[in-house]
């Protein structure tokens, strides 16, 4: 774990990224990708794609193919991408160890959680079903509920309006670059977590940064999440 902390306002909700944070998705996301664009005719390398998982689709799609997610050949492969990841890599999916856990422990504590995820709102519900957070999440955004998709802030102000809090009474849990980024752009300080597939280095800006769940819980007394009120250093 790293990161500093200072004093400042008092959190009161957790603002939650899924995707490689409660559950183990990111390389299944990256091959919906791969498997998408290859069966409407282009070749995009996994590793391409890989490393931009977490950040919206619409910005996704013209970095690794040049095709404009507005286009109908962009339409139509995110509609296809879609589709396999429900059909194709959703059913294979586990969550992290203690991501139920983990959320349990926040509710405990008094803090509001919401769901703040680049998915589409069909493919977050199913994912928080199958993490056990279906119950003790109290409002959900996607990318549905915003015009600009991370590491645009849009998503984040969404979350913070539904959890009803101001930025400095909100944390985000998140795993990758695009969630700090996109946090940080409307206020809001992130807790990070390795498991999505970035280093410490990928993720500077986050007030702490730990391996998984399981390590954020191993040290959760000491966590921003109990060491309230804070800031960032």
């Amino acid at each position: 774990m790293s990161g500093g902390l200072h004093a400042q306002a008092v959190v009161r909700a957790v603002l939650l990224d899924v995707d490689g944070t409660l559950v183990d998705s990111n390389d299944a996301h990256a091959r919906a990708w791969v498997d998408a664009f290859a069966e409407l005719g282009r070749s995009v390398a996994f590793e391409r794609v890989r490393p931009l998982i977490g950040k919206g689709g619409d910005k996704l799609m013209p970095e690794v193919s040049g095709v404009d997610s507005e286009s109908p050949e962009g339409k139509r492969i995110d509609e296809l991408r879609s589709r396999i990841f429900l059909e194709r890599y959703l059913p294979k999916l586990e969550p992290f160890p203690r991501a139920r856990e983990l959320l349990e422990r926040l509710r405990a504590d008094g803090l509001a959680l919401v769901a703040a995820t680049s998915a589409k709102k069909t493919e977050m519900d199913p994912l928080l079903e199958l993490c056990g957070a279906s119950e003790l999440v109290t409002g959900r955004t996607s990318s549905d509920d915003a015009e600009e998709s991370k590491p645009d802030g849009d998503i984040v102000a969404a979350a913070l309006a539904r959890a009803q809090v101001s930025a400095p009474e909100a944390l985000m849990l998140g795993d990758t670059p695009y969630d700090v980024e996109a946090a940080s752009r409307v206020g809001v300080a992130t807790v990070a977590l390795r498991s999505g597939g970035w280093d410490s280095a990928a993720l500077t800006g986050a007030v702490a940064v730990y391996a998984d769940v399981s390590e954020l819980l191993a040290g959760y007394e000491d966590s921003p999440f109990k060491r309230s009120p804070f800031r960032p250093a």
